[in-house]
């Protein structure tokens, strides 16, 4: 089968199966097994794809497309990805930026990013700013091992414990930061979510309980659809200032931070 077959065959094969994309995912998978990009894929018209089709019900099953080709982009970074850790994504990014906003004119800023999962932030964070003292903490040995893969590839120094998040967040920092667990229930979400740890997606409180230890001049969080208010209120009340909320680029109000 040729490059224009294959993506058509594979575009319907992914519609039919609830996948919402199934252009774009088929144009990544037959790229990624002719070892090219999507936009490479104009000139490879005429070319035999072999290799496709194991991926292809991989995704069908819909797990996760960074899963099966084994890689993400986020920020300037190129993250392994697997089932150790959750899925890169592109509203965390905006988490990133506020954090180098608050900390841009701090020299030398010691970051705690909690729940580290595979680095994206942590790493992000030390690649655009090389001066920082950057640790993650997580409670799993998998997504930690996952983290180290990827610090390891990319040279980049950060210190990764296996470790309490609140417990850590009370040592003293310029900035706690964290994505962490913000969903009740898969129940109607998603079906690629069934796929991801389960301990890194289903849980609430962690924000409060962050924001009621951390020791830190800046905090900042990703919260869930609808949640933004609230977790504000709670950082009010765990008395932080200078509350912010940030949309992502959807424009879902995303990003919670604050200031001591």
């Amino acid at each position: 089968m040729n490059v224009r077959d294959a993506l058509a065959d594979a575009e319907r094969r992914l519609a039919a199966a609830g996948v919402e994309t199934p252009r774009v995912d088929a144009e990544w998978l037959v790229a990624h097994v002719l070892g090219t990009t999507r936009s490479g894929l104009a000139a490879r018209g005429g070319d035999e794809v072999e290799g496709l089709e194991p991926l292809l019900l991989r995704r069908e099953a819909r797990e996760p497309l960074a899963y099966i080709l084994g890689e993400w982009g986020f920020r300037r970074l190129t993250l392994k990805t697997d089932a150790r850790a959750l899925v890169p994504r592109p509203e965390t990014e905006t988490l990133v930026e506020r954090a180098l906003a608050l900390f841009a004119e701090t020299e030398q800023p010691r970051i705690l990013d909690v729940g580290v999962g595979s680095g994206a932030i942590a790493l992000a964070l030390k690649d655009e700013r090389p001066d920082a003292q950057v640790v993650g903490v997580d409670i799993s040995p998998d997504a930690l091992a996952l983290a180290r893969e990827n610090a390891e590839r990319l040279g980049l120094d950060v210190e990764l414990r296996e470790q309490d998040g609140v417990e850590a967040a009370g040592e003293g920092w310029d900035l706690v930061i964290a994505n962490p667990p913000y969903v009740e229930t898969l129940d109607g979400l998603q079906a690629e979510l069934r796929f991801e740890p389960e301990v890194a997606l289903i849980g609430f409180g962690v924000h409060e309980a962050l924001a009621r230890a951390a020791e830190a001049r800046f905090i900042a969080f990703e919260v869930g659809d609808g949640q933004a208010v609230e977790v504000g209120e709670i950082l009010m009340t765990a008395g932080w200032r200078d509350v912010r909320i940030t949309p992502d680029l959807t424009g879902t109000d995303r990003i919670v931070e604050g200031a001591k």
